[in-house]
């Protein structure tokens, strides 16, 4: 058994500045970018109202594990379900196209 002070850990943001670095995993997380934002946006609005899944759930009619799938990114939510999920957070949804730079 490895003890925790024997473990080496590897933080996050240092493993994927390295991998950034790879031309394939570049474009591949680019091109999830989005997918990324809106899951971050709900898990972030969801924790600082101070709600779990399933009372956010129950405000909007469906059940934890569909909140789960969502914020795991297991799920592809409507802007119907979206427009529920920012009403539910006490939030409005806004959607933008943003130019290249």
């Amino acid at each position: 058994m490895i003890k925790p002070k024997n473990r080496k850990h590897l933080d996050f943001d240092i493993w994927l500045k390295e991998e950034l670095k790879n031309p394939t995993f570049k474009a591949e997380f680019d091109r999830q970018q989005p997918e990324f934002a809106v899951i971050n946006v709900i898990v972030e609005a969801r924790r600082n109202k101070g709600i779990t899944q399933k009372s956010l759930a129950q405000k909007i009619g469906t059940k934890q594990s569909v909140i789960s799938r969502l914020e795991s990114g297991r799920a592809n939510p409507s802007v119907a379900f979206l427009k529920k999920l920012a009403q539910a957070l006490n939030s409005h949804l806004e959607i933008r196209f943003t130019s290249f730079k």
